[in-house]
């Protein structure tokens, strides 16, 4: 008896390496990958050479809150933070007299004033909402029509005419339903089915309509001086778009006047735009591009079992700090970097004459830069 114990073992051994083999193998995901070419990563040079400007932060405690996501100045005067507790913060300039504007109890991931002074939100839990200087919070619009939900809701930006432009990251994985919005966003990402749309809201009559659709992850979004344009992220592709405001389902897979790759082959994700002086926009990037994720683009089977992995073994890209800034025609003109990704996923600037603000979506304190030469 005591000779067939290397056998039961070995049989043992076997039994559980075809559990694990059916697992990573068959196991159902919430994906149906889509094989697409990814660009060779450009790395870090030329205009993105590795530099340490974005190094040594100065810093605003937050107390007990994190993430600021988007951060913007209201008419009064006041620095607004989104954080990741569903808090809108307001405070001075200098980080002073913190409070809480409002809790919209979801994840506000972008937001901007309009011309009554209220601050319009993208929830990714919530919709687009709007609060007013009395704090209380309205849903502007949680759908396009019946049947049609905003499922993922992530910038926006008020045009002067009060015409709402928002993105709606994906419309296969909403935050909701997936675990938070980085689940959602991985989901998305490594799908590519490209399902993210830019999305105009007319506030007078109540109405919705997509203006661009087949983004990868549709991200942060920007309007041109003269409110022809919108900038728009598509991160889950590494570029920047320029597509028409007054465009109504456009299929930006398809050919189009309308539509641009304004930047393209991007060294990382990008996160947000915000407007910044002298005509320049800011961009961030949440992390840089990973060569698995990159190699896997043309292996859609390879994306489902990375999925069916702990989520410590997702191929998620290591830490580290990047913000751009750029012209309309696509010139870029600052590229700060903190290779040691001290300060966790940096998505954009927010930039007056005296300080560039940091957005994160998980940091514990507010970074900021005096703003001097870049």
């Amino acid at each position: 008896m005591p000779a067939l114990r290397p056998k039961r073992l070995a049989l043992l051994f076997a039994a559980v390496l075809a559990v694990l083999a059916a697992y990573l193998l068959l196991w159902p995901v919430p994906v149906e990958p889509v094989a697409w070419r990814a660009p060779a990563a450009p790395g870090y040079t030329g205009v993105h050479a590795v530099n340490t400007r974005l190094a040594n932060l100065r810093t605003v405690d937050i107390g007990r809150e994190a993430g600021p996501e988007h951060l913007a100045f209201g008419p009064d005067g006041k620095l607004y933070a989104a954080m990741a507790s569903g808090a809108i913060v307001r405070m001075n300039a200098d980080g002073s007299g913190q409070e809480t504007f409002a809790n919209t109890g979801g994840r506000v991931l972008g937001f901007d004033f309009d011309a009554q002074g209220r601050l319009v939100a993208a929830d990714a839990l919530k919709g687009l909402l709007a609060i007013g200087p009395d704090r209380k919070v309205t849903v502007l619009a949680d759908r396009v029509r019946p049947g049609d939900p905003i499922r993922y809701a992530d910038a926006v930006v008020v045009a002067p005419d009060g015409q709402i432009y928002l993105t709606d990251a994906s419309t296969r994985f909403a935050p909701a339903q997936w675990g938070g919005t980085f689940e959602a966003s991985v989901l998305d990402i490594l799908e590519q089915s490209a399902t993210g749309r830019v999305l105009a809201h007319d506030p007078r009559t109540a109405s919705t309509r997509v203006v661009a659709r087949g983004l990868s992850f549709a991200n942060g979004i920007a309007l041109s001086a003269d409110g022809r344009s919108l900038f728009v992220n598509e991160t889950g592709k590494y570029r920047v778009w320029k597509i028409a405001a007054a465009a109504t389902d456009l299929d930006v897979g398809q050919p189009s006047p309308q539509a641009q790759v304004l930047l393209d082959n991007l060294p990382g994700y990008p996160d947000n735009l915000m407007r910044g002086l002298d005509g320049r926009i800011w961009l961030g990037f949440a992390k840089p591009r990973n060569p698995v994720i990159d190699d896997m683009a043309g292996k859609p089977f390879l994306r489902k079992v990375a999925l069916r992995l702990p989520r410590a073994l997702w191929p998620v890209p290591r830490a580290y700090g990047h913000v751009i800034a750029f012209t309309e025609d696509g010139r870029v003109v600052a590229d700060l970097q903190d290779p040691s990704g001290a300060y966790p996923e940096t998505t954009a600037i927010t930039e007056t004459r005296e300080r560039l603000y940091v957005q994160s979506l998980h940091a514990k304190v507010l970074g900021w830069l005096p703003a001097k030469g870049d």
